[in-house]
């Protein structure tokens, strides 16, 4: 029977995650305040020129949040109306919807089953002479397989806009060893911080990255109503700018981030061993498939699958579930006082919104699947190994039963 812990469970804790770096964000916001730059100040470019340092990227360009980042990547790509654009299915809306809304064709692929992240494989198949670029998506945490995609990209003369809105610390894994951060491998890499990602603001915030001089330079001009100079108008563009007091935020809590990372993979590592004794086990093989303890060995648990060409920063610790009635664990976790979430319950192809011709003979078994089976557990930075070993215990009595 598990025993409640002595304070409330969050999906993400960020009151938490603030209190230990108050003194520092409240010094922050202040001299913003102080100033009253709160429209491109110093903070902006000062966490712009910290990023790039970070990331190894000679561009960050800021701004409003990361749908925008999508479409001033798209916009500044040169997409044209009716141009097809190669994403996953399994996926948060916007990556689908930026597509859409600009005019072109979200053409919508399957998944890979064990990191969920899109298929390198449907992605060839789906590729015509209309294909003008492919959105890999990083999704949960950890890289897609970057280098087949780029081989294929140059194949095919696509280009690659990374959207990397769940796992900015992540490097990618080459071949020859080399690593580069998500976001750094394509063409251009988008990114939101939003408050409960990885590295999030107190609001809207994103970003794109380019090692591409004049696609930045068309960036930048973009987010800032297509500006090149004050009132000199070159291109169309939008008013998406990064505002002093988020980048001020953003600025200190990027120095914590690789520690965020760690605490994050420390839970998942909890996670993981109290699922199942035979995890690592699985994992070496690259399965995946966890034995709840108890319940005569009968496999009910997926645990998540690091790949091998990427580390893992943990943006959801994601379960897939084998015979588990998912509805009747969200409850029971519920009556528990413990949150959990489906990411995401109902596939973009079933969508009104994103439904076109382009997609209709395909399928999605494994989109559909997982759309069926997933359920996440409560992960940030602040987990404490009294609350693990609650949520643990109480999916395992729920698993058991």
């Amino acid at each position: 029977m598990s025993v409640k812990v002595s304070r409330n469970i969050q999906m993400v804790d960020l009151v938490g995650q603030y209190e230990k770096v108050k003194t520092e964000i409240d010094s922050a916001i202040q001299e913003v305040i102080t100033s009253s730059r709160f429209i491109n100040g110093p903070s902006v470019k000062e966490f712009q020129a910290d990023l790039e340092k970070y990331l190894g990227v000679k561009h960050v360009i800021p701004c409003a949040n990361g749908t925008d980042a999508l479409q001033i990547a798209m916009m500044a790509l040169g997409l044209k109306q009716g141009d097809e654009v190669i994403t996953a299915n399994f996926t948060f809306a916007a990556t689908v919807e930026t597509i859409a809304f600009l005019g072109l064709v979200p053409v919508m692929v399957d998944v890979d089953p064990t990191t969920f992240n899109i298929d390198i494989k449907e992605i060839e198949k789906a590729i015509t002479p209309k294909t003008k670029a492919i959105v890999p998506v990083h999704l949960f945490g950890q890289c897609a397989d970057m280098e087949p995609i780029l081989a294929l990209a140059k194949k095919h003369n696509l280009f690659v806009i990374e959207d990397t809105a769940q796992a900015i610390g992540a490097d990618y894994i080459f071949a020859d060893g080399k690593k580069k951060k998500a976001g750094t491998i394509g063409n251009i890499g988008t990114t939101s911080f939003f408050p409960s990602k990885n590295l999030g603001a107190y609001g809207d915030a994103g970003a794109l990255y380019t090692n591409d001089d004049a696609l930045a330079k068309k960036c930048r001009m973009i987010v800032n109503h297509g500006q090149s100079t004050q009132y000199n108008y070159e291109i169309l563009g939008v008013n998406s700018r990064l505002d002093s007091l988020q980048a001020a935020i953003l600025k200190v809590k990027l120095k914590h981030l690789d520690s965020y990372a760690a605490a994050r993979n420390k839970a998942a590592s909890y996670y993981d061993h109290a699922f199942s004794p035979l995890s690592l086990d699985n994992r070496a093989k690259g399965e995946g498939w966890e034995r709840s303890s108890g319940a005569g060995g009968e496999v009910k648990i997926k645990t998540p699958v690091r790949s091998k060409n990427s580390t893992h920063v943990f943006h959801q610790y994601t379960l897939t579930l084998n015979g588990v009635n998912r509805d009747k664990l969200k409850e029971h976790l519920a009556s528990k006082e413990i949150p959990s979430m489906i990411y995401y319950p109902v596939p973009l192809h079933s969508q009104p919104a994103y439904k076109h011709p382009v997609n209709e003979k395909r399928t999605y078994p494994v989109t559909d699947k997982l759309c069926a089976s997933v359920i996440s557990l409560p992960m940030h930075t602040e987990l404490d190994e009294e609350t693990l070993k609650y949520i643990t215990d109480s999916v395992l009595e729920f698993c058991n039963k």
